[in-house]
């Protein structure tokens, strides 16, 4: 099952419900500690805010995802909850993102604040410039040294995942494939049929 997650930079996106002003904050993590240490950033950065609400999401397989979120003060399950509802709802995974509250003097009452926790998340994922993740089979490739550069050049173009090229007595492409019989046409094709793959795992990879 494919996952999405943040490409790079953060995505931030800014909301107003009746006053109260609500800045999310959608950012890539790799662990615990990062998500963290981004929500310690964002109170830094807004110090006089009411509430700095959180949720993350970490790790791709069921049996070792982390799973997090708080309420910073709001009424229990009005915000953290419905923030990591939406990342789930969006399978998205190694993110976090923090919601800053300025309230505006209107209290929304528990289903508005939940309304504007999830929206203000939406409104950051929709933001964002997202990633495509998704398990693959690893197949290696090894080739001359002086074919090298063409071959995973063509490669690259006819829409092959290179994962990295090791250089030693030859050329070792690590390639990552949705279909094994489509790579190994393509390779075929790209290599005048001298090229043979050989199995090497799997991985979850960024597309």
């Amino acid at each position: 099952m494919p996952f999405t997650l943040p490409a790079g930079a953060d995505a931030v996106a800014e909301t107003e419900v009746k006053h109260s002003r609500f800045i999310a904050v959608l950012r890539r993590v790799d662990d615990p500690a990062a998500a963290q240490g981004f929500l310690d950033e964002q109170r830094r950065q807004y110090p006089d805010a009411r509430h700095h609400c959180s949720a993350y999401i970490i790790g791709n397989n069921a049996s070792d995802r982390v799973e997090r979120s708080h309420d910073d003060g709001e009424p229990g399950g009005t915000a953290g909850v419905p923030m990591l509802q939406v990342l789930r709802t969006r399978e998205l995974v190694d993110v976090a993102v923090v919601v800053t509250r300025y309230f505006g003097g209107i209290k929304l009452g528990a289903g508005g604040l939940v309304r504007a926790y999830s929206g203000a998340v939406v409104a950051a994922v929709d933001a964002a410039t997202l990633l495509t993740r998704d398990r693959r089979e690893l197949f290696t490739l090894a080739i001359d040294h002086g074919s090298a550069g063409r071959v995973e050049a063509d490669l690259r173009s006819r829409g092959v995942t290179v994962i990295e090229t090791v250089y030693g007595l030859r050329a070792v492409l690590t390639l990552a494939a949705q279909d094994a019989s489509e790579l190994t046409a393509v390779v075929a094709a790209v290599t005048s049929g001298t090229g043979d793959l050989e199995p090497a795992g799997e991985m979850w990879v960024d597309l």
